[in-house]
């Protein structure tokens, strides 16, 4: 009988340790896809911006009215560029150039893993490097939704940039990972954050803690609008409000109410892009 007991205990410990790596697999596995051409109503530029010699970031360039600014758009965790198409929209509507790009390990973008920010840093500064050069007496906003917001503030060079819309940011990706288990597992399921982040420090090879997106978003040298959902179990409203307090002035905060942890244009419609355009008009022009 004890003999089964230890035997039972010790597939359940298999089965667990089984489940963690698997869990950290699929949250750093690339979301790897081919990116549909738009029709004729919108025409963009394809563009391949060089990272090295065997890598470069995939977009595509809307051109906007001279000297009406630029706005680069970065999508959010597990998507490509297509989810920021209505942004891209509306914005080249009001005069604005934009480009959408594909982070890497998503979209057409290549890369091993989804790294919450880090690297991907590298492909939001070579996108910014890339429009001061093609447009170099334009001024430049970027617009970051939850992974594309954290690749906005962990860039570990100055993005000089005019204004920064961040939508949807954790403040760490510890709070961040401890709310989505909460979410699918029950409030039960952050005693696997531990190991959870274990899994996220093995495989990214970096201390975890250099994912904290408050612990730099004071470096960013630009006006500042944070958004984020009230009703956002991803990332709450306090957790919002400390990256808030953290950051530089000057800023502005948005609480869209109602909102969860989604597309913010699709759900506040008009009030955004009213907000969106009135400090983008603010800075750019």
């Amino acid at each position: 009988m004890r003999r089964w007991f230890f035997i039972g205990m010790l597939s359940c410990l298999i089965a667990m340790i089984a489940v963690i790596i698997g869990i950290g697999e699929v949250m750093t596995g690339p979301a790897s896809t081919a990116v549909e051409s738009l029709s004729s109503d919108f025409p963009v530029e394809p563009v391949q911006i060089p990272l090295n010699a065997d890598s470069s970031v995939h977009g595509w360039l809307a051109r906007g009215a001279r000297s009406g600014g630029i706005v680069l758009l970065v999508h959010s965790i597990r998507s490509n560029r297509l989810e920021m198409l209505s942004r891209a929209r509306f914005l080249n509507r009001q005069g604005y150039g934009v480009l959408l790009i594909d982070l890497q390990a998503h979209g057409e973008t290549p890369g091993k893993r989804i790294t919450f920010g880090l690297r991907e840093s590298t492909d939001v500064e070579a996108a910014v490097a890339f429009l001061k050069k093609t447009f170099p007496s334009e001024r430049l906003a970027a617009i970051g939704v939850s992974l594309g917001a954290a690749a906005i503030v962990l860039a570990k060079h100055s993005l000089k940039l005019d204004a920064v819309v961040l939508e949807s940011l954790h403040p760490t990706i510890e709070e961040a990972v401890e709310n989505r288990l909460k979410l699918h597992l029950g409030e039960y399921g952050p005693v696997l954050l531990p190991l959870v982040l274990a899994q996220l420090a093995f495989y990214l090879d970096v201390p975890i803690d250099e994912l904290d997106p408050i612990t730099r978003i004071g470096d960013l040298n630009a006006p500042l609008l944070l958004i984020a959902g009230s009703a956002d179990e991803h990332t709450k409203v306090p957790e919002t409000e400390r990256l808030f307090a953290a950051a530089r002035q000057p800023k502005e905060i948005w609480i869209v109410p109602g909102a969860g942890h989604f597309n913010m244009h699709s759900y506040a419609g008009r009030e955004y892009e009213e907000r969106i355009s009135d400090f983008l008009d603010q800075h750019l022009r």
